[in-house]
């Protein structure tokens, strides 16, 4: 036990020596370790899980639940969790059943800019929900109001059927020897199917699939047809990330390494690039706003984008 706390300790002071150097005074390292250190708890929390005894990796799972008919809207297991995976899962969500009046989330760092968490520095100026995530900012498009879990009974509400299909999944991948992501995505897929089709919720006592669309019928339903939002033309313009740029005296910006040409914004105006990613094809559409004008239209290598994270 006490080499564990050595080597734990010895971290924590290293990442003191390689971080807070120079920028705070030594007493002032236990106002800002600390902290960190109970976020660093909170990130093991919601670190990849190993849903089949055979595979090499740890996998996310990436679910959306209806809270009225408990239907389970998407599921996927995914290699990294980022904010590209979640807004993709948003795009399914949407286009598929409909957009929600509200969003239902943790205050995990893709969802919610916190005060004193997702900035480096210790004297800032930017308080919680002042800066919107990725992920914020599509929802925000499409109307969407989210609403934080602040409370141990309110994450538990959205953990509860999370870890119950999770161990439904490791199961079926244990019996069945899964050692890949794509076989453990046919392994949850009949799992989905099984829970949405089949199963007799047991706090609702009806059918997932057959709860939901008895409320659209009777018109009790709080989801809405999705429809794109002016003055964006493309799906692409809403289910995207979002990089600001100043166009140049030469009618050009730059992201990473790449200068494109921007047409129809005047100079050092800010211009918005809406950025989405083709995984089959592995090119990235670039489509850049200037207020409610599309002005130009690239596309690059995902590869070329390195401050971009997909």
């Amino acid at each position: 036990m006490s080499v564990s706390y050595n080597e734990i300790s010895s971290f924590i002071w290293n990442v003191c020596d390689d971080v807070l150097r120079g920028l705070f005074k030594q007493h002032e390292y236990g106002d800002i370790i600390l902290p960190f250190t109970v976020l660093r708890r909170l990130d093991c929390v919601l670190e990849p899980h190993k849903f089949s005894p055979y595979a090499d990796k740890k996998w996310y799972l990436i679910t959306s639940l209806d809270d009225y008919s408990r239907l389970f809207l998407f599921a996927k297991l995914i290699d990294k969790e980022t904010s590209w995976q979640h807004i993709l899962a948003l795009k399914e969500v949407f286009l598929t059943w409909g957009t929600p009046l509200s969003y239902y989330v943790d205050s995990h760092s893709i969802f919610r800019f916190v005060q004193g968490r997702d900035s480096l520095w210790r004297k800032h100026y930017l308080v919680t929900d002042e800066v919107d995530t990725q992920w914020k900012m599509v929802i925000d498009d499409c109307k969407v109001k989210p609403i934080y879990a602040l409370s141990p009974q309110a994450r538990g509400k959205i953990e509860r059927p999370y870890r119950w299909q999770q161990d439904r999944v490791v199961r079926g991948c244990a019996r069945e020897g899964i050692n890949t992501i794509e076989e453990a995505e046919k392994v949850l897929e009949k799992e989905m199917t099984r829970y949405n089709y089949h199963q007799v919720h047991s706090t609702t006592g009806e059918v997932p699939i057959l709860r939901f669309e008895r409320a659209i019928r009777e018109k009790k339903s709080l989801f809405r047809e999705f429809k794109i939002p002016s003055p964006y033309t493309s799906v692409k313009d809403i289910f995207c990330l979002r990089v600001k740029r100043i166009v140049d005296s030469y009618h050009k910006i730059s992201l990473d390494k790449l200068t494109f040409k921007v047409h129809k914004a005047p100079l050092r105006k800010e211009v918005q690039l809406r950025i989405t990613l083709d995984e089959n094809t592995g090119l990235a559409e670039i489509r850049i706003w200037y207020k409610d004008i599309l002005t130009d239209v690239y596309q690059v290598k995902n590869s070329d984008l390195n401050s971009v994270r997909f």
